[in-house]
């Protein structure tokens, strides 16, 4: 089973900090793998205590690489004992980029070209796999752990690995230049409210508002780009819902971390080779409102669920939450409709219109800024039909004002200053909004 704790034996330096392994010491890692399959049953051990058959493991293994007759120094008999231990118990050359907690992002552009993200910057490793037949058998081991298969009649698959990173690969004849694996990891202790704001995503007052609309059981929407933070942000609201609600959570690929008591989560269900099995995110959605629901949380709107969304949030199921790529509030009404139009039920558009302004109540955008920092860049309320458009209007804002020569973005974060129509029902539930909050501006430099 892959992990992604996978411990070290001993040696404290970043494996993607080191150089690469010459051709002459790769051949002897796998001459050596090789020769520790015939000599050991690693089922067996894949079942001990991981730091005992590591333990065990590399006192066979060190005198394999002595056998191979090249004069390797201590440290390099080390390195290539620790690559063979990754090998067997977790992702060969990605096992040290598994284990370190700064790394958002893993992406295998080929086999000799890994990518990772950090703070919101890609930068390239000197990781590298021996060759594509090396990438493929690693991707195997991922997707085998998940009762998964990727071949060439079935080229792209989604899985996720033990500690909840997603992973997406896709093969040639769809990838031209070889396997590609992408693998989107999330911290073991997602992050905070606090954490967000001391990241300056948002100010106090953004936070109160928002905060208090999910208490007062508003339909939020959070809006943004790839990678620009809506599922941490929608932990982070989510994480404001009362312990005596039951939430349902309905996720393409399970990445909510909701620590209240009464959650159920569901995952959809991909076709299996022949075509069957698939489940989607509609019929869940559909089946979620069978299961009494307090709120609904909906990891990602991606198509014709959207129409079953909005019913449910139009029928009682208020409170709920879920996100959507685009770049503005206004494209994300777009998106929604189009989804909507996806369920191929022939409904006007004024109709779907009428249902989204109705449903929606609040729209959350959040952006990753050129360095690497994300921000909520507007808050906009829903507040009806003009004619056959949606209305909007916004609450709080973030202006961009240019680079410093640090290459930080600067900006401001500021209130409009319009009182919004969800003020009365916020105060019907008993949390009113203190005017002070939408009255403020803070730079960001």
């Amino acid at each position: 089973m892959p992990s992604a704790t996978t411990g070290r034996v001993s040696s404290g330096v970043e494996y993607s900090s080191k150089p690469l392994l010459g051709r002459a010491q790769q051949e002897v890692k796998s001459a050596v793998h090789l020769e520790l399959i015939k000599k050991v049953d690693l089922e067996k051990l894949l079942f001990m205590q991981d730091t005992r058959a590591r333990q065990t493991l590399l006192t066979i293994i060190l005198p394999l690489v002595s056998q191979q007759g090249i004069p390797f120094s201590a440290s390099e008999r080390e390195r290539i004992a620790n690559e063979v231990l990754d090998e067997v118990f977790g992702l060969g050359p990605l096992e040290p980029l598994l284990q370190d907690p700064t790394v958002n992002d893993i992406l295998v552009n080929t086999y000799e070209s890994v990518y990772v993200e950090r703070g919101g910057v890609l930068e390239k490793t000197n990781v590298q796999f021996k060759d594509n037949t090396h990438l493929m058998h690693i991707i195997d081991k991922i997707v085998s752990s998940v009762g998964r298969r990727v071949d060439e009649s079935s080229p792209m698959v989604d899985a996720r690995l033990a500690d909840g990173s997603r992973v997406n690969v896709i093969i040639p004849p769809l990838a031209v230049d070889g396997p590609i694996l992408s693998i989107r990891r999330f911290g073991t202790n997602p992050l905070t409210a606090e954490d967000l704001l001391n990241f300056r995503e948002y100010t106090p007052q953004m936070l109160d508002v928002l905060q208090k609309a999910v208490r007062a059981r508003l339909n939020i929407v959070i809006s943004g780009g790839t990678g620009s933070g809506k599922t941490t942000l929608l932990n982070v609201l989510s994480g404001f819902v009362s312990d005596r609600e039951r939430i349902v959570t309905i996720e393409d690929s399970a990445e909510l971390r909701l620590k209240q008591a009464h959650v159920v989560r569901l995952e959809c269900r991909p076709p299996n080779v022949e075509g069957k099995g698939g489940v989607r995110q509609r019929e869940l959605v559909i089946n979620a409102l069978r299961m009494r629901p307090d709120r609904i949380v909906v990891g990602e709107v991606r198509g014709e669920e959207a129409l079953d969304m909005l019913q449910a949030m139009n029928t009682g199921h208020d409170g709920s939450v879920t996100t959507i790529h685009a770049n503005s509030p206004r494209d994300a009404l777009s998106r929604i409709e189009t989804m909507c139009m996806m369920a191929n039920l022939n409904l006007p558009e004024k109709a779907v219109r009428q249902q989204i302004a109705a449903a929606v109540h609040l729209i959350v955008q959040v952006s990753r800024l050129s360095d690497g920092s994300r921000r909520v860049t507007h808050v906009t309320e829903i507040t009806g039909m003009s004619g056959d458009m949606v209305s909007m209007q916004d609450i709080f804002l973030f202006e961009k004002r240019g680079v410093g020569p640090n290459g930080k973005v600067l900006g401001r974060f500021y209130a409009t200053g319009i009182v919004p129509k969800f003020a009365e029902k916020l105060k019907a539930s008993g949390i009113p909004i203190l005017m002070s909050l939408l009255d403020m501006s803070e730079e960001v430099q």
